[in-house]
């Protein structure tokens, strides 16, 4: 039995991991921790709850204060024996912009949620990560503690052909260096650290251009989570497993 931590849970991709989680993995999951700004706005989320195994907290990314108490609240739930999985997943995206139209608000923005947020919110739930790696009780795939960090294909240097996008592109780059320090800090204590671009998936963020569904997204990363060992510790991943260059 493990338990999962998912970030930005009140729609898209965030909301697509419930329900899979929910649906396809009960017999495996014993707790799922969901955050949304907003409850009273979340309500397809919070219709979910009458599943025992949902719990929905509320959280914002630039709150950064409140995530010992946030941690406090999960730790209540799974006592001694940690958590096994933190999904950041909770982000922003900016429009297409060129260099000519890039404002400095936007740019500090995205390094807020994009970046910093994750950072300081898996600082405060690496202690309960480190509870579920020591008791090796709980497991998802080879791994008993995993921080899973949603970062995208727009931050790989080798694969921008198309320039732009400067406040989405440079925060996740940040986040995806993040990621691998994280994979190189906390390796002797058993926890794996990867970034994963989910796909271009149909979301409000999106778009509904994109050729990728919510469900084949969140299946797919799912499926990984099941598979990821030693070897992912630190790099980029898509959601089919494909590592991706910096």
């Amino acid at each position: 039995m493990c338990s999962i931590l998912i970030t930005g849970a009140n729609r898209g991709i965030g909301l697509g991991l419930v329900k899979n989680l929910l649906v396809h993995q009960q017999p495996k999951i014993q707790h799922i921790f969901a955050t949304c700004r907003d409850k009273g706005k979340a309500k397809e989320l919070m219709e979910l709850t009458t599943n025992s195994k949902l719990h929905v907290f509320e959280a914002d990314l630039i709150d950064h204060g409140s995530f010992f108490n946030l941690a406090s609240q999960v730790s209540n739930v799974v006592k001694d024996k940690g958590l096994n999985v933190l999904i950041n997943n909770a982000g922003i995206s900016s429009k297409f912009t060129r260099i000519g139209l890039v404002k400095s608000e936007d740019l500090l923005n995205h390094f807020k949620v994009n970046t910093i947020g994750p950072i300081m919110l898996t600082q405060a739930f690496v202690p309960l990560l480190k509870t579920a790696s020591k008791t090796n009780s709980n497991s998802v795939g080879k791994s008993s503690a995993v921080i899973l960090n949603i970062s995208s294909i727009m931050s790989s240097i080798t694969l921008n052909n198309q320039g732009g996008f400067y406040p989405y592109r440079t925060s996740k780059v940040a986040l995806n260096a993040a990621t691998k320090s994280l994979s190189i800090d906390l390796k002797n204590d058993g926890i794996i650290a990867v970034n994963l671009h989910p796909g271009w998936v149909k979301t409000s963020m999106g778009g509904a251009n994109a050729p990728l569904s919510i469900e084949e997204s969140v299946a797919g990363i799912c499926k990984l989570l099941t598979e990821i060992n030693q070897s992912y510790n630190g790099g980029l991943y898509d959601y089919q497993g494909k590592q991706l260059p910096w």
